[in-house]
């Protein structure tokens, strides 16, 4: 029998930017512009994305709770009608939800085969010998690349199931979405199909709470984008200074995550030789948490070139599993 190192490799498919001078240019544009702005993606280092495992098990944050549910109620059906030989999922992370669909694969006697792409390293070498570690019978194919632009480049082993779970898609911002579908869509073949998880738009309560728990856990997060400036660019951004902000804008459908000063501040980013300058009630925006309509989300898939199938929902309609197809 193979062991897990030999049913695990991980393969690049193009070669990431280096993380320090990323950072400094990203940060170095979005605090000097109008208004400020930071990308999301880094409020994942250890410490986030250890807050972020915290926050999917608060009570508040529904997303993973439905969407596993879900997943645990339609997996085999799903299995059953598309027999997919491989899964590819984007995105992989940890790859804990994967689970259920890798199971009901291997319960139907299809692939055994398990295809993630993310642009972490880390995430995918856990995933990789935690999933080969789990499954003796599974295979996995892993590939470090961006979402925008490699998904099309992964090789295929036949018939697929794509996966994007999570409702990561609503990070992206409405203006973002159509160019990142139309990659998703380059790497759906016919006789693949499209898993995508949707956050749904309900109550303004529900969706706030989700990202405003009592216990403060969201608000650590999105103040440890500015712990890993400081650590990494030389700041000295007071943590302090800024209250966690987590509002849902209905024009667009998404709620926005932002940083605001409660005082006068000015820091300083040894790295990027700059002083930055926050006004008291000054904000930051971080982060796009976007919400769906099952009409809205069938006509961006419409749009990339695929079609809707079906759209699976929790007993409340809160968040769908979107199934489409070429």
């Amino acid at each position: 029998m193979k062991t897990g190192l030999d049913r695990f490799t991980i393969e690049r498919l193009s070669e990431p930017e280096d993380f320090e001078a990323q950072l400094l240019r990203d940060v170095k544009a979005g605090l000097t512009g109008t208004p400020k702005t930071l990308p999301s993606i880094y409020f994942y280092d250890d410490q986030g994305s250890d807050l972020f495992d915290r926050i999917t098990e608060l009570p508040e944050y529904y997303l993973t709770r439905l969407e596993t549910e879900i997943l645990e109620r339609y997996a085999d059906e799903l299995i059953a009608r598309y027999r997919p030989h491989e899964l590819m999922e984007i995105g992989a992370g940890f790859a804990r939800k994967t689970r259920i669909l890798l199971s009901a694969m291997h319960r139907a006697g299809l692939g055994d085969a398990y295809v993630p792409i993310d642009v972490s390293d880390a995430a995918l070498e856990h995933a990789g010998v935690a999933l080969t570690d789990a499954y003796d019978w599974l295979t996995v194919r892993a590939y470090v690349g961006d979402f925008g632009t490699d998904l099309h480049r992964v090789p295929r082993g036949g018939n697929r199931i794509v996966a994007f779970l999570g409702s990561t898609l609503g990070n992206l911002s409405p203006q973002e979405r159509p160019d990142f579908l139309a990659e998703v869509a380059a790497s759906v073949f016919e006789g693949d199909v499209l898993l995508l998880g949707a956050d749904l738009v309900k109550d303004e309560a529900t969706m706030v709470a989700a990202y405003n728990d009592s216990q403060g856990v969201s608000a650590a997060f999105n103040k440890n984008i500015l712990t890993v400036i400081n650590r990494t660019l030389g700041g000295n951004l007071p943590l302090d200074a800024f209250d966690h902000v987590s509002a849902f804008f209905p024009d667009s459908g998404c709620m926005k995550q932002s940083l605001r000063a409660n005082r006068d501040v000015t820091a300083k980013l040894e790295a990027v030789g700059i002083t930055i300058e926050f006004t008291s009630g000054e904000a930051v925006h971080t982060e796009w948490s976007c919400k769906f309509t099952i009409d809205g989300i069938s006509a961006e898939l419409a749009a990339s070139g695929l079609t809707v199938t079906d759209a699976l929902t929790d007993s409340n309609d809160h968040f769908a599993l979107i199934v489409a197809t070429k």
